[in-house]
């Protein structure tokens, strides 16, 4: 059975057109006809895949591979790896590029099932899901792993154990990952800790390169200036600032445990000139990069 097709066409089937394969899609739907699969594999991808009827949400087993998406010059990336989600809202389309084999289980969500738990979080109002590509959210990949497990049995109690599940995978959706979202995190609490640490990390590994503000919010999973606002009141810095703190930290590790010139550490941390590296430096330090050498 199909959910109903509109302009775009039923998710499933698409899939199914350019993997080659069908989703082993469970005859039964939920409310709403929401549509699960049992954990299933499928190869790589590398395709086009058009706007479809429905979100489709996906969460991974087996070992990681790299994702991406891109639209003009729009680009999403990460790993297919336990713990992470991918969401597709409906009408999104791109290209994919998926490194196979995957382990996979979708959830195929009709707007009727997100529109039901949005009226009731935000009083009504149009809600649109975010785009994510191997996003971190254990809480919502465990759910899905649940309801994976549980899809193929169709008794009495495993029914209301879906359904409830279900709900609460559309509460976590929204609540984490949709205009809701976005509006609602900053005021309450500035980001996670998890996302913190996600931003963090990718700093640290690319000290050496230019960072912008559209790839660290990506991967907080918020518009820029959301991200900023929320950056600042979970750190009490700017991202530029935090940034920066990093690169000298780093700096000052290599001038103590290693014998590179001055002109290198600077490159190794960001700078393109050895003068913008001491002048940041001495604004952090109050002295020089070669007298803070010189003292240890």
């Amino acid at each position: 059975m199909s959910v109903a097709s509109s302009q775009f066409g039923p998710a499933h089937d698409a899939l199914a057109r350019v993997l080659d394969q069908a989703p082993p899609v469970i005859d039964e739907p939920l409310r709403g006809m929401t549509r699960l699969t049992t954990p299933w594999s499928h190869g790589a991808l590398h395709d086009h895949l058009g706007g479809m009827d429905g979100h489709v949400i996906i969460t991974y087993y087996d070992e990681p591979q790299e994702i991406v998406w891109r639209r003009g010059n729009e680009r999403l990336a990460g790993e297919t790896r336990s713990g992470t989600i991918t969401i597709i809202p409906e009408g999104h389309e791109g290209r994919w590029d998926i490194a196979g084999p995957i382990g996979v289980s979708h959830v195929f969500l009709a707007r009727q099932r997100l529109a039901e738990c949005a009226e009731q979080l935000s009083g009504g109002g149009q809600i649109d899901l975010m785009a994510r590509v191997g996003f971190e959210d254990p809480a919502a990949a465990r759910i899905m792993e649940l309801l994976g497990r549980e899809a193929a049995n169709l008794d009495a109690s495993a029914r209301l154990f879906t359904e409830q599940a279900t709900d609460l995978l559309v509460t976590q959706l929204v609540r984490g990952h949709s205009s809701f979202a976005a509006l609602q995190a900053p005021a309450r609490r500035g980001l996670a800790d998890w996302q913190v640490r996600k931003v963090t990390d990718y700093m640290r590994q690319h000290l050496d390169e230019p960072i912008g503000l559209d790839v660290l919010a990506d991967l907080a999973g918020l518009s820029r200036f959301h991200f900023c606002t929320a950056f600042r009141l979970a750190t009490g810095e700017t991202p530029h600032n935090w940034l920066v703190n990093l690169r000298i930290e780093r700096a000052k590790q290599l001038l103590a445990k290693s014998d590179l010139p001055i002109t290198s550490i600077a490159l190794a941390v960001g700078y393109e000139t050895p003068s913008a590296f001491s002048a940041s430096f001495g604004k952090r330090t109050g002295m020089t990069p070669r007298l803070f050498r010189q003292r240890l």
